[in-house]
């Protein structure tokens, strides 16, 4: 049999471990990207394994979370990043360069190469063919410090598109789609592949958006191959020379396929407050709205504010509607600026942002209390607006328009003609579009740069040797698809300190159980009993940091998310799973748990047997590789490679 595009990436990468669903694998990674949310800890971990420069063809440092300077946390943060990243060879993005999605599409994804970057929806690359995968702030640094990065083998998916979208549907009705039908636990430990002749009628947007929001799937990674569409992509960006032609064999294995005929697809949108909880616009049509949000890193490319454009040209935003667009990237404003699109945007009523991800962490443009967001965005959890009562619904930027113009959800089908994009006019040279002005390349030697710390970052917290017997109570207890946000919430007032580890930690679970802090500290830790799903959502270590700190030991859960288990085993937490599911209803809030022997316990196999207050003995699950275990017993990931090298 064949190979599929994902294995012959992955096997040109391969260093250690055999391509093959569920065996750890370790693979060479070629770039890295960070953002300002997660770069601090990444750097602070980098400049703790003592590497003078970075050893991969390329890795960059995007400021795009943070940008809203009501203090100076932000401001400090952005400049110790900036000086780091001078220091190790790393390029820096400023404050208003775009969403580091958008701009590494733009500038530095390669078809064929590998990328790791310390947020979920690192996969967006895959839109152009390029093996890319979210990851822990810490699993990057390792990359960075030229160190492989290692994974259980997922399985890999064959998304068949058939056919045509028919008008006024698009990318993001296909990811919408794929999420009704599999979940947000439907991708997990999986690669998805797209193939099948609808392929080639999407743009390198489009591809984007699907694997941007395969991140809500669960899946490892989502991946397009690189072909003509691809070859014009990035020849239109003045890359050509970085295109190559890769495609899966024409009779290539996979483990699973899933079809979807894009001609029966039609506008559809994802209600509050799940990217899966899915229906089709027409049925909601009518739904009154306060708010429209249009960009984040899924939609805020020339060709959706293009048509954006075009759809509200010599109209007027309806009265009660707030619209706001951010475009994703500072070349993307300098295009609509360009071919006048961004007057007839203005001229229309919206309100545009900063190049920034802004709405869609909770930066700025909160809507009203208990008010109805419409967001192109890919995340409606709850509170992840800002506002903890709002209704926030995911659609495509078409739909999003179009609903500006009425006030009310619309199906924009009934509103004529779909858009076309705009032919590119104005400015000079081969490339007048290219905007790189907000790029900063490091210097060739970079050991006489000061890195600049302020005051807000603090040391991370590291873990410490497992006991032998671990005893603690048990000081939460929640329910199946706990997201990072629900964890380590991420809003305007939070997002300054996430360098400030101590400060960041009594807001943990803070939207679930307030109380959930202070019981740790008089508890001196302990264990979090979960559901299935658990840690879904963003790439955010902060979720493991936190309660590290707080001094949690174990979580037990009936499932995992899998890059939050992997942060759990880089800071030296127990994830555990249920060996029989029921016994979740065994275990309370206030319960003493303890495992005993667990040096050996982890020697005999993968049950771990813990013993409840009472002295019934439960069974848990630790499937881990020889390596993870090592991870574990070492005291966590850094204490590992401290010990052991890259």
């Amino acid at each position: 049999m064949g190979k599929s595009l994902a294995v012959k990436i992955i096997s040109q990468h391969l260093v250690t471990g055999v391509p093959k669903a569920g065996q750890e694998i370790a693979i060479r990674i070629d770039q890295t990207l960070t953002q300002d949310s997660t770069g601090t800890m990444a750097y602070l971990q980098l400049e703790a394994m003592d590497i003078p420069r970075v050893k991969t063809s390329l890795s960059v440092a995007y400021v795009d979370h943070n940008t809203l300077q009501t203090g100076f946390e932000n401001a400090d943060d952005h400049r110790y990043i900036e000086t780091v990243a001078a220091k190790h060879g790393i390029v820096f993005s400023k404050p208003g360069n775009g969403i580091c999605h958008q701009v590494q599409l733009e500038r530095f994804s390669r078809p064929g190469w590998t990328l790791i970057g310390s947020d979920s929806h690192t996969p967006t690359a895959g839109g152009i063919g390029m093996l890319a995968i979210g990851a822990g702030g810490l699993d990057v640094a390792v990359a960075m410090a030229g160190g492989p990065y290692y994974l259980a083998m997922p399985k890999i998916c064959l998304v068949e598109l058939k056919g045509q979208l028919p008008p006024w549907t698009t990318g993001k009705d296909v990811i919408l789609k794929l999420l009704q039908k599999l979940t947000v636990k439907g991708g997990v430990n999986k690669i998805f592949e797209y193939g099948g002749d609808g392929v080639n009628a999407l743009s390198v947007p489009e591809r984007a958006t699907i694997t941007n929001m395969g991140a809500e799937l669960g899946a490892t990674t989502s991946l397009f191959p690189s072909d003509e569409i691809t070859r014009q992509f990035l020849l239109a960006q003045g890359r050509e020379a970085d295109w190559l032609p890769l495609s899966a064999d024409s009779d290539a294995e996979y483990d699973e396929i899933v079809t979807i005929d894009l001609s029966e697809l039609e506008p559809l949108i994802a209600q509050p407050h799940s990217p899966d909880n899915v229906a089709s616009v027409k049925d909601l049509a009518g739904l009154k709205l306060d708010q429209i949000a249009i960009g984040s890193c899924t939609n805020s490319s020339y060709d959706d504010l293009c048509k954006v454009a075009n759809i509200l040209d010599g109209h007027k935003v309806h009265p009660e509607i707030s619209l706001v667009i951010a475009p994703g990237s500072r070349q993307v404003l300098g295009m609509l600026a360009d071919n006048g699109a961004l007057g007839s945007l203005i001229r229309a009523g919206a309100r545009i942002l900063e190049c920034a991800c802004g709405p869609c962490i909770g930066m700025g443009q909160a809507p009203k209390s208990s008010g109805v967001s419409l967001r192109t965005f890919n995340r409606n959890f709850p509170g992840r607006s800002g506002t903890p009562d709002a209704s926030v619904y995911l659609a495509s930027p078409e739909v999003a328009a179009v609903s500006a113009l009425t006030g009310v959800l619309t199906d924009p089908r009934t509103f004529g003609n779909p858009p076309a994009i705009r032919n590119i006019s104005g400015g000079s040279g081969d490339n007048p579009n290219i905007n790189t002005n907000l790029l900063v390349f490091p210097p060739d030697a970079g050991t006489s740069v000061e890195v600049v710390r302020g005051p807000n970052i603090k040391p991370f917290p590291r873990a410490s040797k497992p006991q032998a017997t671990i005893e603690a109570s048990v000081v939460l207890k929640v329910a199946d698809n706990i997201t990072t946000d629900d964890i380590m919430p991420s809003y305007a007032a939070l997002l300054p300190y996430r360098s400030n580890i101590p400060y960041l930690a009594d807001y943990c679970f803070s939207g679930v159980d307030k109380e959930f802090p202070t019981r740790c500290k008089t508890k001196n830790g302990g264990f979090i009993i979960a559901g299935s799903n658990y840690g879904q959502g963003s790439s955010r270590e902060h979720a493991a940091l936190a309660p590290l700190y707080l001094g949690i030991k174990a979580v037990a859960a009936k499932s995992f998310a899998r890059i939050h288990r992997s942060n759990l085993i880089n800071f030296g937490i127990l994830p555990l799973v249920f060996a029989d599911p029921a016994d979740y209803d065994k275990i309370n809030l206030g319960d003493t748990l303890a495992i005993e022997s667990l040096e050996l316990q982890m020697a005999a196999g993968s049950i771990i047997q813990v013993s409840d207050s009472s002295g019934v003995k439960i069974n848990f699950k630790l499937e881990t590789t020889p390596r993870e275990k090592e991870i574990i017993l070492s005291g966590g990931l850094l204490n590992h490679t401290k010990e052991n090298g890259l």
